[in-house]
């Protein structure tokens, strides 16, 4: 298996899309991590399209500590409703196009586009719309529907890296604490799964999905 290695070269502008307050977190909060340790000097537009007044509280909670070595960073919390993205369609396309004019991204995460959430399905639709020659990077999250697929892309987590994505999730997001499958076993599960799948170092990683990439030798 080729490995392309980011030690020197990891994205220097990454924007980070979640349809709900802990989905970036949960979905590729552990590449985050591992970008903001490789180049601190990048800069990371943070956005969250549905929230209410506790999930707000908690999503810049969240992001800040995810995104506590980054010096340049903006994090966006927008009030959509949960669950009803797609029939807001016209003000949530309003704010990916904002976006573009705001921040040039080199990278961007963003929902699994196969994901049988509608939320989630709609910021991925509208990611490739608004973004149509950038990197896209499509992340997974686990839920009773059973939509996992088989990620193409995978990048390593070493074992703190996964202990603080794990640890940070739980501790911000209280409001989810009763929801059955929010818990270490279940995220720490994921991260074993798919660290076996890329033969990590370390046994954890995330998983992506990638459409399209342009390798280029120089």
């Amino acid at each position: 298996m080729l490995t392309l290695a980011l030690d020197n070269a990891a994205p220097a502008r990454v924007l980070c899309l979640g349809a709900h307050c802990d989905d970036i977190e949960i979905g590729c909060g552990g590449t985050v991590l591992t970008f903001a340790a490789a180049k601190p000097e990048m800069q990371i537009f943070w956005v969250v399209f549905s929230s209410d007044e506790e999930r707000k509280i908690e999503a810049l909670n969240s992001a800040g500590s995810f995104l506590a070595n980054i010096s340049t960073q903006k994090v966006i919390v927008h009030g959509l409703r949960d669950g009803f993205l797609p029939y807001s369609g016209a003000e949530v396309k309003e704010r990916f196009e904002q976006l573009k004019t705001e921040f040039s991204p080199e990278l961007i995460l963003t929902h699994y586009g196969r994901d049988l959430h509608q939320d989630h399905r709609f910021i991925s639709e509208l990611t490739w719309n608004t973004f149509r020659d950038h990197l896209i990077l499509e992340y997974e999250i686990p839920k009773y529907d059973g939509d996992f697929g088989s990620p193409n892309v995978f990048v390593p987590l070493s074992k703190p890296v996964c202990e603080k994505k794990i640890e940070t999730v739980l501790a911000t997001f209280g409001s989810q604490s009763k929801k059955h499958w929010f818990s270490r076993e279940l995220f720490l599960s994921v991260l074993r799964l798919r660290g076996m799948e890329a033969n990590a170092p370390s046994g954890y990683a995330e998983g992506f999905y990638c459409r399209k990439s342009v390798l280029e030798a120089k």
